[in-house]
C-alpha cells in the first residue's frame, strides 16, 4: 500500500505527498467576491499539503451561492488572487481553484439576481445570509442559451484561474451544486436534452468538463462528485447508474482527477474506483457529519485504491497537519464558531506544534 507521506505525480505536477487540503468555505472574500489580503497567509500556511484546492469560488455573479464568497469572473478578482498562489509556490506548494456555480443554491438578497437552474425547482430549507437565513427561492429554469451561458462562465473562470498563478481547477459537481441539481432527478425535470435519461441529466457536467479541458488542458482539470449525497436536497435515486454513465462519459478526456466524497455505499464507492481510469481524490467524509477526517481514514482509503487523500476541518486548525500525522502529533481541534465568522480569528492564528 502506499504511504500518505509518498510524494505523486499528478498529470504534470509533482506533489510532495498524497495529502490534500479539501476545499472549504470561509466566506471572508469582500462584498464584492474579491479575496482578503489575508487569504495569501492563510492558504501558504497550510502549503505542505501535496494540493491545495481553494474554498469554492464563483465562476459568474449569477453563481455566487452565499455572501462574501470570492470569485473569478472580473480583473480585480483575479488580480487578487495572485499574491496568493505566489505565496503557495513560494513556499512549494501547489493549488487547484474550485470553480463552485451555487445554481438554485443562492438568494436574490444575496447578489440580486434571482437564481437559476435545471429546472424551476426551489430547494427545501433555507440559505446563509448575514443577516440570517432565508428561505430558498424557486429558480429559473435555464433554457439552452443561458446554459451555454454558464458554461462558458466556467471557461472563462478557468482561464482567470490559470493567468493568476493556480495550478488547475476542480469543477464542483458536488454538495447540491448547479452541477449536482442537473444530476439529480428530483431537481431536474426537464424534457430536452438535458433531463430524463442517465446520459442526458450527466450533459451538463461532460459539456463543462469537456469546454474548460479544451481551455486550459484536461491534464489541469478536476472533478468533485458527492454520488448519492443528499446535500441542499438532492436525491438521486439512481446513482450506481446515474454515476457509471458519467464516468463513462468523463474518462476519455483524461482529467487530472476525480474528486470523491465517502457520500456513497462502500460497493458504489469501489465501482466508481475500478471504472474511474484516472487519480482518484477520496475525502472519507459527507457533508455535515459530526466526525473529522484522520489518519485512519486515510490509510483505509488507500488500501482500497485512492491515490489521494483530502482532509477538510482538521486543516483549518493544524496548519502543518502533514507533519502531525507523519510524526503522531496530537491535531488541535478547531473552533467551529469561526469557520464562516470572517476576520483573522479561526482562520490564520492557529499554531504550529512545537517542535522538540
Amino acid at each position: 500500500m502506499s504511504s500518505l507521506f509518498d510524494s505523486y505525480k499528478l498529470g504534470s505536477i509533482e506533489l510532495q505527498n498524497r495529502v490534500v487540503m479539501a476545499p472549504m468555505t470561509r466566506v471572508r472574500a469582500s462584498a464584492t467576491g474579491v479575496p482578503g489580503g489575508n487569504a495569501a497567509l492563510y492558504y501558504a500556511q497550510r502549503a505542505t499539503a501535496g494540493l491545495i484546492v481553494s474554498e469554492g469560488i464563483s465562476p459568474s455573479k449569477q453563481g455566487q451561492s452565499e455572501p462574501n464568497i470570492p470569485g473569478l469572473y472580473n480583473n480585480e478578482q483575479e488580480a487578487a488572487w495572485r499574491p496568493v498562489t505566489q505565496a503557495v509556490h513560494d513556499v512549494g506548494g501547489r493549488i487547484f481553484a474550485q470553480l463552485m456555480h451555487g445554481g438554485r443554491v443562492g438568494h436574490p438578497e444575496i447578489n440580486g439576481m434571482q437564481p437559476v437552474a435545471a429546472s424551476a425547482v426551489a430547494a427545501q430549507g433555507t440559505i446563509f445570509n448575514s443577516g440570517g437565513r432565508l428561505a430558498f427561492v424557486t429558480p429559473v429554469e435555464m433554457t439552452v442559451a443561458q446554459i451555454q451561458e454558464q458554461i462558458e462562465a466556467f471557461v472563462d473562470a478557468a482561464k482567470r484561474a490559470i493567468a493568476a498563478g493556480f495550478d488547475g481547477v476542480e469543477i464542483h459537481g458536488a454538495n447540491g451544486y448547479l452541477i449536482q441539481q442537473f444530476l439529480s432527478d428530483n431537481s431536474n425535470q426537464r424534457t430536452d436534452e438535458y433531463g430524463g435519461s442517465h446520459a442526458n441529466r450527466v450533459r451538463f457536467a461532460v459539456e463543462v468538463a469537456t469546454a474548460v479541458s479544451e481551455a486550459i488542458g484536461a491534464d489541469r482539470v478536476g472533478f468533485r462528485f458527492s454520488p448519492g449525497g443528499k446535500f441542499h436536497d438532492m436525491n438521486e435515486s439512481d446513482p450506481a447508474g446515474l454515476y457509471g454513465t458519467l464516468i463513462e462519459a468523463l474518462n476519455p478526456l483524461g482529467l487530472a482527477y476525480l474528486h470523491i466524497l465517502e457520500t456513497a455505499s462502500d460497493a458504489l464507492n469501489d465501482d466508481i474506483r475500478k471504472a474511474w481510469t484516472g487519480p482518484l481524490i477520496v475525502n472519507p467524509a459527507s457533508v455535515g457529519s459530526a466526525r473529522f477526517v484522520g489518519k485512519a481514514d486515510a490509510d483505509r482509503w488507500l488500501n482500497r485504491g485512492a491515490d489521494l487523500i483530502a482532509f477538510g476541518r482538521y486543516f483549518i486548525s493544524n496548519p502543518d497537519l502533514v507533519r502531525r500525522l507523519r510524526d503522531g502529533i496530537d491535531l488541535a481541534e478547531p473552533d467551529v464558531d469561526t469557520f464562516y465568522s470572517g476576520g483573522d480569528k479561526g482562520y490564520i492564528d492557529y499554531l504550529e506544534a512545537a517542535t522538540d
